[in-house]
């Protein structure tokens, strides 16, 4: 064996250096990987045929190895890193030859194309990726970033260091909206490095804060980063607790564990929101601190500007903050006092299926132990209690059809517990009686009566619900009874809407921050999976991006705001009608709002060809669909030639050989954190993408089949990759900065300047290690 080294380490030594001078040399590396695995396969090939590579593999037919099977070993928890005095046997990497290792190959690597990139279950959710991509380079396009950090920088300026606090604020807004980190570190880099140098900030701390603050579109959703690792660590952990659960002796997961072993993108989304929202914390908290410390290195700035109406401070108070407060408040504690609630009348024709204990307990001796081991007693006693009282009232209730007295019985007691006001009225009037609020503290000194008529419509809504609609009401009639307060609203809400457009603020942040909600908030409120947000997303950049065109151009518009009403038309009549045609329940009602929802339909898709041909006419929407073409061509071409470089490891065991290593360290954490600092180390030199198709699915098998919480482990994991982004020496936000940084700032500038904040990244990574609930809590908490 060459140089003492085992066979397979010599095998993944060269796979190792093929990959590396493969990337190094400049070639593209979406094909430097695919050319790597296969130049890294004829070598190893080659040194087989010759007899120079050879695997010391464990004798399976000595005596040792049969008397560890007599105790009880399973085979697969044999390995020469366990059992190192087990005898040895010297056969070649490919026993049977390194042609049947390239047919196996050829199968294997179809079949994972056909899994993972064609037709696969995760498919659908890769396509989030191309338009979360096109929804980024859209905003990018448009100018969003020079107008949030003008307005930021006016609005935090005049605070010490609030130049540096505002691009904290601008690169967590961007990551919510692009969650591209290249595209965020160059354009913050290009806008406002220059005015942080020429209002006397330190070169360090300009740098510093730009760089830790593009790179937050790793971590804060939608981040490409949790699509790409939720689709892959889905897969790898249903597949390793599936492991896991048989070597314990259980029949399945859910059997062991209790519950199914999935986990999802949307999920994934919801445990990184604090995380990113932490982290964007830190940062402004120590650019802030830093400014305190050493005011002459971030002075405060005073920039131009239009300031507006002059706003006191009591009433500022009043209308942003005790009224708005209020309104929240009170609508939350209506709630809770079921005032607030569901007005649904819908029962199942079905019973409910009787209770079911808590875990299974008809299961072998083997799997109890282990099902105790890993729940404690208590809850196996719990169960087995729950299974007793079960079996005593004989057995599991199945769900029956209801007879129709107890649909009746049902359907009364449904209406009995009904809410007195829906939850869709009070969202939608509670939300436009802060658009009101708002509006009133912008320009306290304006005409106040319209604003008093609008939230007069609002009390109205309120009342009419409560004391005309019942839960019995039918949808038209519901829409006709509530047109009434909305049109009494609505004599406030065109003036409300007319004075926030006059404030820079609101103007500048208000209509990427409601499709930031709108694509957020349907993935975390459970509405729907991540791609049709991301559908919504890229759509409504473009008719964002087309109307700031227009407005450019002296045009008004209104196509595009038209559009977008048909969008909110859509939706109201989709939430408030059923509009499924040809069955039995179907009123004119529903055919009417049928009708109204298909013209809106065509309405929105006329406004968004409209926005796309505005786009094409003033020469953006070709460069934006050239670079989205660009960036999913390399990912996609990335995740193909990682699976053939992953099936090369494969081919000569050193897939198996890795995972055997971290699987003879008994202590999980240890395990956990070589991982991470293999990862660390590894994003010096690779990009994300290729840590997450070539790395995780060679350690996922092991970190993901333990005891951890998927999303803790996969957080984790994004959080580390994004601390490799910025440290130095190799970190790429440090290289996209320095390509666009004026000459008087120098590469030891942003290498000092980045220093701190990867320290805060490291703190950042104790926390979530010590506080794992700063994950969990947002995916406990909503559905």
């Amino acid at each position: 064996m060459p140089f003492g080294l085992d066979g397979v380490e010599v095998g993944l030594i060269i796979v190792f250096l093929c990959l590396f001078g493969g990337i190094m040399s400049g070639f593209p590396v979406a094909f430097a990987i695919a050319g790597a695995g296969v130049i890294s396969f004829g070598i190893i090939a080659a040194l087989d045929s010759a007899g120079i590579l050879l695997h010391a593999a464990i004798d399976t037919g000595s005596a040792e190895y049969a008397q560890l099977i007599a105790e009880g070993v399973r085979r697969d928890a044999i390995s020469i890193f366990r059992y190192p005095e087990l005898p040895r046997v010297e056969e070649a990497l490919f026993p049977q030859g390194w042609e049947q290792a390239v047919d196996r190959n050829l199968a294997f690597i179809v079949n994972r194309m056909n899994e993972r990139v064609i037709a696969g279950a995760s498919i659908e959710t890769l396509l989030a990726v191309l338009m979360f991509v096109m929804m980024g380079i859209t905003l990018e396009r448009s100018k969003i970033a020079n107008d949030l950090l003008t307005t930021m920088a006016r609005v935090f300026g005049p605070l010490p260091g609030g130049l540096a606090v505002s691009i904290v604020i601008v690169g967590a807004f961007l990551a919510a909206s692009t969650g591209i980190v290249g595209a965020t570190v160059v354009t913050m880099g290009l806008l406002a490095l220059p005015t942080m140098l020429r209002n006397g900030y330190s070169p360090e701390l300009s740098t510093g804060v730009i760089a830790a603050s593009g790179t937050l579109g790793q971590i804060i959703p939608p981040s490409i980063v949790i699509v790409l690792l939720g689709t892959l660590a889905g897969d790898i952990y249903s597949t390793a607790q599936e492991n896991r659960a048989q070597l314990v002796g259980c029949s399945d997961a859910l059997t062991y564990l209790g519950e199914p072993a999935v986990v999802s993108v949307g999920t994934l989304f919801q445990a990184a929101l604090l995380p990113g929202i932490l982290l964007a914390v830190l940062y402004g908290g120590y650019a802030f601190g830093f400014a305190l410390l050493n005011p002459s290195k971030a002075p405060p700035v005073v920039l131009d500007g239009d300031k507006g109406s002059i706003i006191s401070r009591d009433d500022a108070l009043v209308w942003f903050l005790a009224v708005p407060a209020a309104i929240i408040i009170g609508g939350i504690a209506l709630g809770m006092l079921d005032v607030i609630g569901s007005q649904s009348v819908l029962v199942s024709s079905f019973s409910e299926t009787g209770a079911q204990a808590s875990l299974r307990t008809n299961v072998s001796p083997e799997c109890q132990a282990a099902m105790i081991d890993l729940h404690g007693q208590a809850a196996w006693d719990l169960a087995l209690s729950q299974q007793a009282t079960i079996n005593d009232a004989g057995g599991v209730q199945l769900a029956r059809e209801l007879t129709e007295d107890e649909l009746v019985a049902s359907r009364a007691a449904a209406i009995a517990n009904a809410a007195p006001i829906g939850t869709g009225v009070a969202i939608l009037f509670l939300g436009l009686g802060l658009v009101l609020a708002v509006a009133r503290g912008v320009n306290p000194l304006a005409d106040g009566r319209p604003l008093a008529i609008g939230a007069a419509g609002i009390a109205l809504a309120f009342l009419i619900d409560w004391i005309l609609i019942a839960p019995t009401t039918s949808p038209g009639t519901t829409f006709v009874l509530m047109s009434i307060p909305l049109a009494v609203t609505a004599v406030g809400l065109w003036p409300a809407f007319s004075r926030l457009a006059q404030n820079e603020l609101l103007a500048v942040v208000f209509p990427p921050l409601v499709l930031i909600v709108a694509v957020l908030g349907s993935i975390l409120g459970g509405i729907t999976n991540p791609t049709p947000a991301a559908a919504l997303g890229a759509g409504g950049a473009i008719m964002l991006a087309a109307y700031r065109k227009l407005q450019e151009e002296g045009g008004r518009g209104s196509l595009i705001l038209l559009a977008s009403l048909a969008l909110v038309v859509m939706l109201l009549f989709g939430v408030n009608f059923d509009l499924r045609q040809g069955l039995e329940t179907t009123t004119t009602a529903d055919v009417i709002a049928n009708v109204i929802a298909q013209l809106a339909y065509h309405a929105a898709f006329l406004g968004l060809l409209f926005a796309c041909w505005v786009l094409f006419r003033t020469g953006v929407l070709g460069p934006v669909v050239r670079e989205t073409a660009k960036v999913t061509s390399m990912v996609f071409t990335i995740l193909i030639g990682s699976q053939l470089l992953n099936l090369v490891l494969i081919s000569f065991g050193g897939e198996h050989y890795i995972q055997d290593f971290l699987r003879s360290f008994d202590n999980e954490l240890k395990v956990f954190l070589i991982v991470m600092l293999v990862l660390f180390i590894l994003g010096f030199v690779l990009d994300f993408l290729e840590i997450i198709y070539i790395v995780i699915p060679i350690v996922g098998p092991v970190i993901y089949g333990g005891t951890f919480d998927p999303k803790w482990v996969t957080i984790m994991i994004a959080v580390n990759l994004q601390t490799s982004f910025l440290t130095p020496p190799f970190g790429f936000a440090l290289f996209y900065l320095r390509g666009v940084a004026p000459k008087e700032v120098t590469t030891g500038h942003i290498y000092r300047g980045v220093i701190p904040f990867v320290g805060i990244q490291v703190f950042g990574l104790a926390l979530l290690w010590f506080f794992p609930s700063i994950v969990t809590i947002v995916p406990n908490l909503l559905p």
